[in-house]
């Protein structure tokens, strides 16, 4: 008696290594084969099956734990991350020899180290840049003359994102388009 699976069934099959062909010796794989495929007539062979085998193995607690628990619990993203980790169609991964896989890590390691050093070099340049603002407040305010009033003049934040483009349209600078593109209908309230 020959059982036709789905190929999805086929494929779980062969990820967790669960061989087609000795689904008759096991009668827990024919009962869950059985239940994806939607056969009946499986579930009454595997219980007969199981009631003779609970006889036969006295020091199994098998059975004790199924009648506790409805079986195991099956995560499925885990079978899901199984399934796409196994699959055929998925490359391989990458597999170096020594001199190639050390021409790699040396020219990854230098990427990041160069990286590195441009963030370094951004954020000394932010920092200069803000203690350069910090020290032109400070002389706006102490060394005006006026009493620090047109320090606080300059301080007023009303009006500032009054005179630009609408908010609503502020998006990081990508490489592609935006999905909507331009709202054409939009007036200013």
């Amino acid at each position: 008696m020959r059982t036709t699976f789905s190929p999805i069934l086929a494929s779980l099959a062969n990820v967790f290594r669960i061989p087609l062909s000795q689904t008759v010796t096991r009668p827990a794989a024919t009962a869950a084969l059985g239940r994806f495929n939607g056969n009946s007539n499986s579930n009454s062979t595997t219980n007969a099956a199981a009631g003779s085998s609970s006889s036969t193995r006295q020091f199994s607690t098998t059975s004790a734990m199924l009648k506790r628990h409805r079986g195991p619990t099956i995560d499925r993203r885990i079978t899901m991350i199984r399934y796409f980790l196994h699959h055929p169609l998925t490359p391989r991964p990458l597999r170096f020899s020594r001199t190639r896989f050390l021409r790699h890590w040396t020219i990854h390691r230098a990427w990041h180290l160069y990286r590195a050093q441009q963030r370094r070099a951004h954020q000394v340049e932010l920092e200069r840049q803000w203690h350069a603002m910090r020290a032109a407040c400070e002389e706006l305010r102490t060394g005006a003359g006026d009493g620090g009033k047109l320090f606080r003049k300059s301080m007023i934040k009303t009006g500032v994102f009054r005179d630009l483009f609408p908010i609503e349209y502020a998006r990081l600078q990508t490489e592609g388009p935006p999905a909507e593109g331009w709202n054409h209908e939009w007036r200013r309230r």
